[in-house]
């Protein structure tokens, strides 16, 4: 101990005895984040962190302990809990390293695997199924999925469209906000990752907007903005419920998009539960975000890079975009040849077809009298 003060690494041994459910309040307090992350932190330390670690003193908890406690969290719940449990643990023992209550981490030793995002491969729905959805909505909110497969926009933010976002002039959206739930109520909020953003709006894209506008009219919206507290916005938007209320995922999904899906074949039938409704099959892939998929393979497939992709989804990291929807660009196979080719034609004198016939014919001589090797 004398040693380590006169390296000035002195810890003091009675400060690792706070309890870690005396360091979550301190450091939730340090951290600036929406209100529908707090909401996520909180449950995620009440339900999985608390009651295996909050009693416990920060110098007694083992990195062989948060090894096993992630383990069991992957088995039971999934990656994406135990990826947030685990954010919320680390958080308050880093808070323990930084106010000198313990020396290292335990979160970050080699033994404990932080639990990874495997993001499977990006399937496509086919033209005919986009139609099909498409059709199958009611004619009122037929333009949801008209916007989704041909801009891109998340769901929340498709109900958040106001008829202020179009621009016709520029033929562009312009992405400023979303409908958010906390909790058991809505806030108007900054799209995700807090990002305004702008799509480009085709022609065909413009005139169903407009179409839809002179048929359905907007309904005006009122909201707090980005907390339950926040300032009372307005905004007069294109999607609202029959009697005048803004549009909730969770009603939407039931009453009209998965009934859509069944319609395009995309689910079964539902079946009905004890109380008669309707229960669909669960099944992640065939979320609104599907839409999105569609948007950036046709952009792809048409020569839009994925630096401007990424601008229009709007991803905190382009990078991700790139991870999501690389096998989705076109294969640079066949430039590369016709590229190759053109060259040729100018350089080569062999290049014409009767050339490339007599290069073939040679190479074919030359294998039959060398042998494979030769290759």
């Amino acid at each position: 101990m004398e040693t380590d003060r006169n390296r000035g690494e002195y810890f003091d041994p009675n400060a690792g005895k706070v309890r870690l459910e005396e360091i979550w309040p301190r450091w939730m307090g340090s951290r600036k984040v929406d209100p529908a992350s707090a909401i996520q932190y909180e449950s995620k330390w009440r339900l999985h962190v608390e009651p295996v670690f909050g009693r416990r003193m920060v110098k007694s908890i083992l990195p062989s302990e948060i090894a096993a406690w992630l383990t069991e969290l992957l088995s039971v719940y999934g990656p994406s809990t135990a990826r947030a449990a685990f954010l919320v643990l680390n958080g308050c023992l880093e808070l323990a390293v930084a106010d000198e209550l313990i020396k290292k981490n335990p979160a970050q030793a080699t033994i404990v695997k932080k639990p990874s995002m495997k993001s499977s491969e990006v399937v496509v729905w086919a033209d005919e199924t986009i139609g099909h959805i498409i059709d199958a909505h009611p004619e009122q909110y037929r333009l949801i999925p008209i916007i989704g497969s041909s801009a891109g926009l998340r769901q929340g933010e498709l109900f958040g469209l106001s008829i202020e976002d179009f621009d016709f002039d520029e033929q562009v959206i312009r992405v400023r906000r979303q409908i958010k739930r906390l909790r058991n109520k809505y806030i108007f909020a900054l799209p995700k990752n807090d990002r305004e953003r702008v799509v480009p709006m085709s022609p065909i894209l413009a005139a169903a907007v407009k179409d839809h506008i002179e048929r359905f009219g907007t309904k005006t919206i009122s909201l707090p903005w980005e907390d339950l507290a926040g300032e009372i916005q307005e905004h007069d938007l294109l999607f609202t419920w029959s009697d005048g209320r803004h549009l909730r995922a969770d009603l939407y999904n039931i009453m009209v998009w998965k009934r859509a899906l069944v319609v395009a074949g995309v689910l079964p039938a539902p079946v009905k539960n004890a109380r008669g409704n309707p229960r669909y099959k669960q099944d992640r892939t065939v979320g609104m975000h599907a839409l999105r998929h569609y948007y950036a393979s046709i952009t792809l497939a048409d020569g839009v890079n994925i630096k401007e992709l990424a601008e229009y989804l709007g991803p905190a990291d382009p990078g991700f975009t790139l991870q999501m929807y690389t096998h989705l660009l076109p294969s640079s196979h066949d430039r590369a040849r016709l590229a190759i080719d053109r060259r040729l034609a100018r350089v080569a004198p062999w290049a014409t077809e009767q050339g490339r016939s007599r290069a073939e014919s040679d190479l074919t001589y030359a294998v039959a009298d060398e042998g494979p090797g030769l290759l």
